[in-house]
């Protein structure tokens, strides 16, 4: 490829999203503002979950129902995006990256497999604290969700340094929406409702224009507008001590 036409892909590649938390976002030919947005809301969830443990009084039962509803749609949308990731992403650029692409991919699905027993431990934390005032479960579930806050984060900034970076250097836009209907599952209308919302919360506006400015994107702006109310009120009442 020659200088004059490579200089004018790289003009027209998309301007990345930088949301707060965001450790880097990585030039290339893909617009990754879905999975920085994910990522915000991840990390969103986790601080809130993390002060709410510490501070929600253990008698506040409907409270505890309440965030442990919130950790079931967090931990559900947070294993699709590394079931996503390990079946369609990681294995496609294996295929053409380098021993040291190769290695940090490896890394990136470790990570993923180090998390899912703090998700399920805390869940189970949460359930158990919706049927009964324990102490010493609180004091417990202040741990597990402390140790998933910081190994999530560790991840997310290995994955928006390298991870990403590795993604823009090897596979175009066309391979990236080919991934995406390969390994994503329809978003069906139930699960909009739920997931739309939870994903908005907490985004800047003009964030959110260009997110619905997606193909597609129109019918998740009605979503938006027609939960985000009732999503604010659950989620302000399931926070309410953190």
């Amino acid at each position: 490829m020659s200088t004059s036409s490579s200089n004018a892909g790289v003009h027209s590649w998309p301007r990345q999203l930088q949301l707060p938390g965001q450790v880097a976002a990585p030039d290339g030919p893909i617009d990754m503002r879905m999975m920085y947005v994910m990522h915000h809301a991840f990390r969103r969830d986790l601080d809130l979950f993390s002060a709410a443990v510490r501070n929600t009084p253990v008698a506040e039962r409907a409270t505890w129902a309440l965030l442990g509803e919130r950790w079931e749609l967090f931990a559900e949308a947070l294993h699709e995006h590394h079931t996503i990731e390990d079946d369609g992403v990681w294995p496609a650029l294996e295929q053409l990256g380098t021993a040291e692409d190769v290695a940090t991919l490896a890394a990136m699905e470790a990570e993923h497999g180090e998390m899912e027993p703090l998700l399920e431990g805390c869940a189970a934390g949460f359930r158990r604290l919706a049927a009964h005032a324990d102490e010493d479960a609180r004091a417990a579930l202040a741990v597990r969700v402390c140790a998933a806050r910081e190994s999530l984060r560790r991840h997310l900034a290995h994955e928006e340094t390298d991870a990403i970076a590795i993604i823009q250097r090897l596979l175009s836009a066309e391979d990236w929406a080919r991934i995406e209907e390969e390994h994503a599952p329809p978003v069906r209308l139930r699960k909009a409702v739920r997931l739309v919302p939870w994903a908005a919360y907490g985004v800047p506006r003009e964030v959110l224009d260009r997110v619905f400015s997606e193909p597609g994107g129109r019918g998740f702006r009605v979503i938006w507008r027609l939960t985000r109310r009732r999503f604010a009120r659950r989620h302000a009442r399931a926070f309410r001590f953190a």
